[in-house]
C-alpha cells in the first residue's frame, strides 16, 4: 500500500515539475519577445528624427524617405514574432536611407545625423541580440514540448510550440555589388 501511495506521489512530484518548467520557458519566450518589441520601440522612435535630419540635407529624396515611413509604420501595425517580414522589410529600407545619407557630404557631417545614425546602429545591434536570445528560448521551450514524456505534459495542458523569429528567403540571397 505504501509502495503505491509512493510511486502516485514521485508521478505527481514529477508531472508538478516538468509543468513548472514548460511554464518557466514559455514565460521566458513570452519576456525574450518583450524585450525585442522594446528594441523595436526604440527604432521606431529613433526614424521620424533621422528622416527628418535627411529630409532637411536632401529634399528631393522623398521616395526613399517615404518608403522608410511606410515600412516603419508596416513593421509597427505587425504583432509578435508572425511580424519578421514588416521587421525585415524595414531594415532593407533603413539600409537605403543610409546609401542615401552617403550621397551627401554635408549630411554625412551633421552631427545630429551622425548621433542618430549611431543610435540606430546600435538599435539594430541589440535587435539582433534580442532576436537571437529569443530564438534560443523559443527553441528551448520547442525542444522540451516535443521531448518524451515532457511532451505529453505539454499536450495536457495544451501547452504549444512557439514561432522562431526567421528572415524571409529574399534576405538569404547574397547581394550584388556592381561598379
Amino acid at each position: 500500500m505504501w509502495t503505491f501511495v509512493a510511486v502516485i506521489a514521485v508521478i505527481f512530484f514529477y508531472l508538478i515539475v516538468v509543468y513548472n518548467g514548460l511554464v518557466a520557458r514559455r514565460n521566458q519566450v513570452r519576456e525574450a519577445w518583450a524585450t525585442v518589441d522594446t528594441q523595436l520601440k526604440r527604432r521606431y522612435d529613433l526614424i521620424p528624427n533621422l528622416i527628418e535630419t535627411v529630409r532637411g540635407a536632401a529634399k528631393h529624396e522623398k521616395e526613399t524617405l517615404s518608403a522608410v515611413t511606410n515600412a516603419r509604420n508596416a513593421a509597427m501595425s505587425a504583432n509578435g514574432p508572425m511580424g519578421a517580414d514588416a521587421q525585415n522589410k524595414l531594415t532593407e529600407t533603413l539600409k537605403s536611407l543610409f546609401a542615401v545619407a552617403e550621397s551627401y557630404p554635408d549630411l554625412k557631417a551633421n552631427e545630429n545625423f551622425l548621433a542618430l545614425q549611431r543610435e540606430l546602429t546600435d538599435t539594430e545591434t541589440k535587435i539582433q541580440a534580442t532576436r537571437q536570445f529569443y530564438n534560443t528560448v523559443v527553441m528551448s521551450l520547442n525542444n522540451q514540448i516535443e521531448q518524451f514524456p515532457s511532451n505529453l505534459i505539454a499536450r495536457m495542458f495544451n501547452i504549444t510550440p512557439e514561432k522562431m523569429f526567421e528572415i524571409d528567403a529574399s534576405e538569404r540571397v547574397a547581394p550584388t555589388v556592381k561598379f
